[in-house]
Order: C-alpha cells, then structure tokens, then sequence
C-alpha cells in the first residue's frame, strides 16, 4: 500500500483536475484494447470500433504500453494532468533525463524483454522520441478524440458533484470518498500500489485527476521539484450508466440524419461537437484534409457551422441549429395541417 502523509498545508492545496489527462488516458486505453474481456460489457463496443479503425503502424505501441496496464507502462507518459495531447506529450518529453532512466530501471525488471526501442527512447533517442510522439498522436485521434467532448462533460459532471460534496462534507469526505479502495483517516491517504511506502507530500499539495480508461486508483509523483503536486488519478466512470452516456453521444449518425445531409457530411457535422481545426476533423472522420474542409464549407453554408480563424488555422464549430440537428431537436411540423380560416 502507499500511504501519503498530509501536513496542514498539504490539505489547503488539495484540487481537482478540469478533466482527465490525454496523454494518461492514450496509454492506459493501449492496455484495454488489446485485452478482450478487461472492462467487461462497458467497453466491448469502443474495443470493437477501435480495432477496426487500428493501423499496421499503430501496433508499436503495444509494445509501449502492454495489457498488464501502468503496472508495465513507462510511468513518464502517466505523469501529466493537462487539458491537451501536446501539452501532455511536451511535459512527458521535458521530464529529466533521471526520470526517464529511473522508469527504465523498472520495466526491465518487471519485463526482462522490454523491446530494444523502447531502451533507445528512454535512453534520449530523438529519433525514436518523434516516432512515438507521431504514432501516439495518430491512435489518440482515432480511439481517444471522438469521444473527449463526452469525458470532459462526465468529468466536469463528477468535479462539480465532489464540490459539492465538499462543501457539505468537507475535505475528509472528499478524500474519504474518491473510491471504495482508497481510505483517508487523517493525516494520511492510502492507496493500493504493488510496493509498501510512504509519501510525505511537505507542502506540495495532491492534484486529483479523474481517469476513464482505468479502473483502479494510480498515485504519480513527479519529483521534479517542491513546486509539482503528487498527481492521483481516480475512476470517472464505476458504473455502465456513465460508459452509456459516453458511448450513446459517439454512435454512428443516425440515419435520418444521413438521408438528409449523407453519411460523410453527418460525420462531419457530428465530429465537430467538440470544436476542432479542418485537420482534426479529417482524423476523427477518416477523411482527408480537403474532403473535411468541403463538407465544412457546405455545413457552414446551410448554416450548421461557424468557421474562425485561430491562429495559423481556423476552427470549426456548431451553431444553435447543428446543435439542435444532431441532437433531434428541430421542430417539426405538425402532421395535421391547419385548416384554413374563412
């Protein structure tokens, strides 16, 4: 068990994470696909879709993270808690050299065959380091990003709800209750951890990260100084109820939806739920860059989406009434038509 040791300012730097990590929940999902039965029913469905849409180049990352979870996964990519992929991945790759070698150490005693790559990228290869970072950023879009405007709605649903919580309960029953597995009896939190240790947090603060694509507790330190908090990523999801609502919002459109606008557009219309660039909505469409930025362009047109400029690129968002479209909403006509006046 690991045993963490609040000081009194430890409880006043006590946070709750916006949403899940990107990076986090890529590599713990690596673990999930590739096993059949973990999860049980919840997950069958986005175990079944990702698969299909898996790539040969992809496979490497199996490598990277096995189905034995973050007990056998490089700890560097489940250390950060931002609210993008690139952040994530630029916190993971600026992590020192001492981290990257400590996290080495490990997996080759837990793997004795760690691959010779994944030696290579923890030894500082640049060239393996944009492999990764490509091949990551590829999955993500397919098994991560069509589903993240609905995690970041059940993570933003459980962090008002625990605030709530504790403002009724106060922050023994925030901590007490962040799952059955874990116990606070203060001053110290236990979490389950395959080692028997102990933490003392001296001021730094405990961020809580709520994970989707695990289901047990995980405790990350950064140890890169008094300034970062211990990280400890909790379940979002302990029930089929919250996987349904995640899941139901990313089916496939419905088919009135594409007799009225066809399937590639109503794809289109339904990947930008979550505002994206013209690239980003080729990835989660599996189209190219052009095909998206046409079916924008007529979406935009019929009045379904509004288009800015953000930077170097633009980004794409719903209106009011592609909102009220994809949702079923539209009004419409009564089936009886009104009789004349006279």
């Amino acid at each position: 068990m690991l045993r963490i040791h609040f000081t009194h300012d430890d409880l006043t730097r006590v946070r709750i994470a916006r949403s899940p990590d990107p990076l986090t929940e890529t590599v713990l999902s690596l673990s999930l696909v590739q096993a059949r039965d973990a999860g049980g029913v919840a997950l069958e469905g986005w175990r079944s879709r990702t698969r299909k849409r898996l790539r040969p180049e992809l496979g490497m990352l199996f490598e990277l993270a096995t189905p034995a979870g973050p007990a056998e996964a490089p700890e560097a990519f489940l250390h950060a808690a931002t609210g993008s992929l690139p952040d994530s991945l630029d916190h993971t790759w600026s992590l020192p050299r001492r981290r990257w070698a400590a996290d080495l150490t490990v997996l080759e005693y837990l793997r004795p065959r760690t691959p010779r790559w994944v030696r290579e990228l923890h030894g500082g290869s640049r060239e393996w380091r944009g492999v990764v970072d490509r091949r990551l950023r590829d999955y993500h879009a397919l098994a991560i990003a069509p589903y993240w405007s609905q995690l970041m709605a059940a993570a933003h649903t459980e962090r008002t709800a625990r605030a709530l919580g504790a403002a009724d309960a106060g922050l023994d029953g925030l901590l007490g209750s962040l799952h059955p597995d874990i116990h606070w009896a203060s001053p110290v939190l236990t979490v389950p951890c395959p080692l028997d240790a102990d933490v003392h947090l001296r001021g730094t603060g405990i961020l809580l990260v709520p994970t989707f694509f695990w289901p047990e507790p995980m405790a990350m330190t950064d140890n890169r100084g008094p300034e970062h908090p211990l990280v400890l990523h909790y379940p979002l999801a302990r029930d089929l109820a919250t996987y349904r609502t995640v899941w139901a919002a990313t089916e496939e459109p419905a088919g009135a939806l594409v007799a009225l606008l066809g399937a590639t557009r109503a794809r289109v219309l339904r990947a930008a739920a979550e505002p994206a660039g013209t690239a980003e909505l080729a990835r989660r469409t599996g189209t190219s860059a052009a095909t998206a930025s046409h079916h924008a362009t007529v979406l935009r047109a019929a009045g379904l989406l509004t288009t800015e400029r953000a930077g170097p690129g633009v980004r794409h968002a719903l209106t009011p009434l592609g909102q009220a479209l994809l949702d079923d909403r539209v009004p419409r006509p009564s089936a009886r038509a009104p009789r004349p006046r006279t």
